[in-house]
């Protein structure tokens, strides 16, 4: 049965479907995690009225997920994106699921939240839950409810989710660098002298600790590295390109959930230019620079950021 779920997806006539919103290209666990999503979210009683994916032009209200008006109403909604990582699907390495929990906007009626998109357009300081699901060797699900971060690791024998790992905290630093490096002609100067620094080692440069030698690690699923990142100390970054000059990273889906995750474990999350839970999107398919980890690494590569910005003209 697995072998279906492997490959780009296909409509009914078995043409490739459309690349999504994003400008990717869909893959078959693409659509499936997306259909198990929002019914798993709409589906879960009447906390959640309304929802935004990654794979989705619009926000859909839950009443026109479920097929059903009695699912209007809830006082939340939900940002997710089905399956971060896709392209690792067809060489089985890591993939995730990475969801955020925000309260409705004040005004918007049970009936009109999934069409008001300041429902959605929030701080992600006004999270009030986020998390992700790692799938991997084994499955980790990593929760934060505003009041620190815990870790669940499925048993799959029994079909359960035991609290394997409770009071996750970052290290204030490390010695792990996750970036893909084949882009570095394209990074920022201040982004690129940072990377120098941090892989020099030995000096503390880019936040490590004293004497470390630094280690690449970089899978291409951002849960993946981040989840690294989070359990051994270091930074994550994906920043702004010459191709891309605002950052390929969603903000509403991908970047203030691992944001609010990795604030809440102790570390730091941040453009490059300031806190990433404090930028107001506009629209929802928003992206931006990222940078993730721990503390120290990040607060390096903000300096970096302030002291070499200036040349980036």
């Amino acid at each position: 049965m697995t072998d279906d779920l492997y490959g780009p997806a296909s409509g009914p006539d078995g043409l490739p479907l459309d690349e999504n919103v994003q400008g990717e290209v869909q893959q078959k666990l693409d659509v499936v995690c997306n259909t198990i999503m929002l019914r798993a979210l709409c589906g879960c009683g009447d906390a959640v009225g309304a929802v935004a994916s990654e794979e989705e032009d619009t926000t859909r209200t839950c009443a026109e997920v479920m097929g059903d008006a009695a699912f209007a109403a809830g006082d939340y909604v939900a940002v997710f994106d089905p399956i971060d990582g896709s392209a690792n699907i067809d060489s089985s390495l890591p993939v995730g699921t990475i969801f955020g929990i925000y309260r409705r906007f004040p005004g918007a009626g049970p009936g009109s939240v999934g069409s008001d998109e300041k429902s959605f357009l929030q701080e992600g300081n006004n999270m009030v839950a986020a998390g992700y699901c790692l799938y991997s060797a084994t499955t980790v699900l990593v929760v934060t409810l505003g009041s620190g971060v815990d870790g669940f690791t499925l048993d799959p024998d029994k079909g359960e989710f035991f609290h394997t790992h409770p009071d996750i905290r970052i290290p204030d630093n490390g010695s792990i660098y996750s970036f893909n490096e084949a882009n570095i002609n394209e990074f920022s100067e201040p982004v690129r002298k940072y990377i120098s620094a941090f892989r020099t080692g030995g000096t503390g440069g880019g936040g490590m600790p004293p004497g470390a030698k630094a280690s690449a690690r970089y899978v291409g699923a951002l849960v993946a590295d981040v989840h690294n990142v989070l359990i051994r100390g270091g930074i994550y970054g994906y920043p702004s390109t010459l191709s891309n000059p605002d950052g390929k990273l969603r903000l509403l889906y991908e970047c203030c959930p691992m944001a609010m995750v990795m604030e809440q474990a102790g570390g730091a999350a941040s453009t490059g230019a300031g806190r990433i839970l404090d930028l107001q999107p506009t629209e929802i398919h928003q992206r931006c620079p990222v940078f993730l980890g721990s503390t120290e690494n990040v607060f390096e590569l903000d300096q970096f950021h302030r002291y070499y910005g200036e040349e980036d003209g």
